[in-house]
């Protein structure tokens, strides 16, 4: 899910010599007017002359200006509270957390094309309920539970390690390098705890279909450029949808609206989700019924200078409801499952 929000092109003109307020320029969201106003010098950030999320008549665009040598943090945190209650009304309450630390690297800069390292720095998740917790952290030592060594192995095999990507300054992800060396240190890992080459495959193969070029690709896609390529003004709105399940039947739409840019950051709100969706089968005197439907709320933020994302902040809901029916009488099993989505969570 990406992010972007509305532009100041900010002048600096410093009102005191004591530097106490400096005036800026900025687009008023509700009138689509050049207003300037007088704020606290030391909130204003510098803003470059040549911005990667910039504006040509009222029209943003996003593109990327990183830095050679610097480093640019991508960590992706979700946290999912799940409450299911039976049909005699007993609740059952459970909280997973999963956390991926990466940071991005530029090496080089040839011509629009980023050399970038893609730092694998940690994996953490956790699962709570009935009063216990299970962690595991590749930053802990192993778990002593057996059930939980072989994810530790995995987890802590897949991090401290490094891919190649090759990145154009639109944000297109040309190619993603190193997988190879990675698989054989995760088949080494788990050589230890796997002593069946069949089994020892298996998980590989696994891997292989979560942790690839194609899946870091489109990961990337979704998270570092959301403002569509022709540009958007503030408070203008666009959609993507994408499929929610595997027969691409469901669908998640994402609507977005510029709020603002300004002050070295570019905002942009996060609405939509899934309609509510029933569906029915009915059997002799029996009927089944299934509705379920998701939404989502938040907002995203870009450095404007860069055109890194900084933050992602986004609440999902997602409520399913199962019925059982005769005709006279029936029972329903309801899961509510409240989510957090963030990226890069320790900025705000």
């Amino acid at each position: 899910m990406k992010n972007i929000a509305a532009i100041a092109l900010i002048t600096l003109a410093i009102v005191s010599c004591k530097k106490e307020t400096a005036t800026i320029t900025k687009v008023d969201p509700k009138t689509g007017k050049t207003i300037t106003v007088e704020v606290p010098a030391d909130s204003v950030a510098e803003v470059k002359e040549n911005p990667a999320i910039k504006d040509s008549l009222g029209v943003f665009t996003q593109s990327f200006k990183l830095e050679k040598g610097k480093t640019y943090p991508l960590t992706t945190y979700q946290r999912d509270v799940k409450t299911m209650t039976d049909p005699s009304g007993k609740t059952l309450n459970g909280t997973s957390e999963s956390t991926d630390e990466m940071s991005f690297t530029v090496n080089d800069v040839k011509g629009e094309v980023y050399d970038i390292t893609i730092n694998l720095i940690g994996k953490r998740n956790s699962q709570s309920a009935d009063g216990k917790t299970v962690i595991v952290d590749t930053k802990l030592p192993i778990p002593k539970d057996d059930n939980l060594k072989m994810i530790w192995n995995v987890n802590r095999a897949l991090t401290g390690n490094k891919l190649n990507m090759k990145m154009d300054s639109q944000g297109k992800v040309l190619s993603i390098t190193g997988f190879d060396a990675v698989y054989t240190k995760i088949s080494n890992a788990i050589g230890t705890l796997v002593k069946d080459a069949n089994q020892k495959a298996s998980v590989v193969a696994s891997l292989k279909e979560s942790f690839n070029e194609k899946v870091l690709k489109d990961q990337f896609a979704k998270n570092l450029t959301i403002i569509p390529k022709k540009g958007v003004k503030i408070g203008e709105k666009w959609s993507t949808s994408e499929s929610a399940d595997p027969n691409g039947k469901i669908k998640v739409t994402s609507n977005y609206v510029l709020k603002s840019v300004g002050n070295g950051i570019a905002e942009i709100s996060v609405t939509g989700g899934i309609p509510k969706k029933e569906e029915k089968k009915s059997q002799a005197e029996m009927t089944h019924s299934m509705s379920s439907e998701l939404a989502q709320n938040g907002t995203i933020k870009f450095d404007q200078n860069t055109g890194w994302i900084t933050n992602q902040n986004i609440t999902v809901k997602t409520t399913q409801i199962e019925t059982i029916s005769d005709g006279k009488q029936s029972q329903s099993m309801k899961s509510v499952s409240n989510s957090s989505v963030m990226v890069n969570p320790a900025a705000k």
